[in-house]
């Protein structure tokens, strides 16, 4: 059936669709978006502090880092693409489609989860982020930074969809030429061959790492789908998977190689500075002035585009908590905007709060997301692609007496025990598993959460499962809410 493409919501200056269906009349764009998006949201200065992890903190060698995070972004990146995947088939926001496997209220638990999520990495990219815009200003006042950092996601972030797949093409054009500065500045000024020739082979080191690149991808499936949303439906789901893949996967990997080298570097006396201050030590080795000025608004661009993804994946699922009780599909500008501005608050208290400990404690938060999101990915993909196979009941997942139910006992016992059984093989500042010292000292509990999840709920959904013989869409009456919404909003406008 062939549809219609019109003007949208989502093309006007403010995005209206928020965690409802977006129809195929308003749909847009092209899969090479995805690529933009993801290369600018991985090039950025958090994604280098990463892959310094696996030498500042893990103690890998340089080369064997190097190699491990390059595994771990690819199977986390596969993982990440096959979500992203959904968006056009679905149209609806990732965690709304949640609804499917875990019930509309089931799907608070792993909400909940998800938005400390995202306030913990907006909250550690506004600090770095800060110290950009106190670079910029040439002032030394950290909470100036952040907070006009701050306010500035929340503009972005109340606009919308469109203008954050705008931001994100920016960020990949200053993001690449930034990139390919630093690149030949890290290899004019630091000895690379010493740095890579340096450090020997642990296995136990090397299984974490993979742990760490893994993590760095998985954390962005809980929202991924959200910016594939308003992409056609018959967008054919292996380009939006390999559009999002390698926009993904090379702007991390290439960030975190640099990261890997800064950070062996940084080992040394002469890179100590990095240890301090990530961003400054980045405007050194730009060469400071002017040039360090431009790597600073690299950076700056770069964060505001996923630190924009974050908020805005917060304020979703927020709105997919409170209308669980309300049975909304829709909202109001206004009511957007109170959750925006209480979400991005919260990230900059704690931004403000933060430890200095920064590294470690980025680590361990890394390390811990990987633990409750793993669980949850493996449920969300066992479910779309073997069990309900793309057929969704759409009305059923704002319903809690529909298809779907209150609560999803398969889902939520499986995501339970999936989370519960790695806790005895993490390895965390503050705690350390008892299998840990048997593996050697390696981190492998989200594998263990992978293989126990998968073993306990395909076989259980298989058995009773609720999917409809084909995808059921809302009916086309929502023209008149849209109309009725737009009449309040320009009479609290005063137009």
């Amino acid at each position: 059936m062939a549809h219609t493409r019109t003007a949208d919501a989502g093309k006007g200056l403010v995005e209206t669709r928020t965690i409802d269906m977006v129809p195929d009349a308003e749909r847009h764009g092209r899969p090479f978006s995805q690529f933009t998006l993801w290369f600018g949201s991985n090039t950025q200065i958090t994604a280098i502090v990463d892959g310094a992890l696996a030498v500042t903190v893990f103690k890998s060698g340089a080369l064997w880092a190097i190699i491990a995070l390059f595994i771990g972004n690819v199977l986390g990146g596969i993982i990440m693409a096959l979500h992203s995947a959904q968006g056009p088939r679905l149209g609806l926001p990732q965690m709304i489609s949640s609804r499917a496997q875990f019930g509309v209220y089931g799907a608070i638990v792993p909400l909940v989860l998800v938005i400390c999520m995202y306030i913990g990495f907006a909250s550690t990219g506004t600090v770095l982020s800060g110290q950009a815009v106190n670079g910029l200003l040439h002032i030394d006042i950290p909470w100036v930074g952040i907070v006009v950092f701050g306010a500035m996601t929340v503009v972005v972030a109340l606009l919308g969809y469109r203008y954050i797949h705008i931001l994100g093409r920016i960020s990949s054009v200053t993001g690449l030429l930034g990139f390919i500065y630093l690149t030949i500045c890290v290899f004019a000024q630091l000895d690379v061959g010493t740095l890579l020739g340096a450090g020997t082979f642990s296995f136990p080191v090397f299984l974490s790492v993979v742990g760490l690149g893994a993590g760095w991808q998985l954390t962005y499936g809980p929202y991924v789908a959200d910016y594939s949303r308003y992409l056609p439906r018959e967008t054919p789901s292996a380009a939006t998977f390999g559009w999002t893949f390698a926009g993904s996967v090379i702007g991390s990997q290439w960030s975190m190689i640099l990261g890997v080298l800064i950070g062996a570097s940084a080992m040394t006396a002469a890179g100590s500075e990095f240890l301090d201050n990530q961003v400054g030590f980045m405007g050194v080795l730009a060469g400071g002035g002017v040039l360090a000025m431009l790597i600073f608004i690299v950076i700056l661009m770069s964060k505001l585009t996923v630190n924009t993804l974050n908020a805005y994946g917060a304020f979703m699922c927020a709105l997919t908590i409170s209308t669980s009780f309300t049975h909304n599909t829709r909202v109001r500008k206004r009511t957007r905007a109170a959750f925006v501005v209480v979400i991005v608050a919260a990230t900059v208290v704690v931004a403000l709060f933060a430890s200095a400990d920064f590294l470690a404690n980025f680590k361990n938060f890394v390390l811990a997301l990987l633990m409750v999101f793993t669980p949850w990915s493996v449920i969300n993909l066992a479910d779309y692609y073997l069990i309900s196979k793309d057929r969704f009941d759409i009305p059923g997942l704002y319903d809690p007496r529909g298809r779907y139910g209150k609560w999803n006992a398969a889902a939520l016992v499986s995501y339970a025990v999936g989370v519960l059984v790695q806790i005895p093989f993490l390895d965390q500042t503050i705690y350390t598993g008892p299998f840990v010292k048997l593996l050697g000292g390696a981190d492998v509990s989200w594998i263990i959460g992978i293989i126990v999840t998968a073993a306990l709920y395909i076989p259980w959904a298989m058995r009773r499962p609720v999917a409809p013989a084909a995808t059921i869409y809302p009916e086309a009456t929502v023209v008149p809410e849209i109309e009725a919404l737009a009449e309040e909003d320009a009479e609290v406008a005063g137009h």
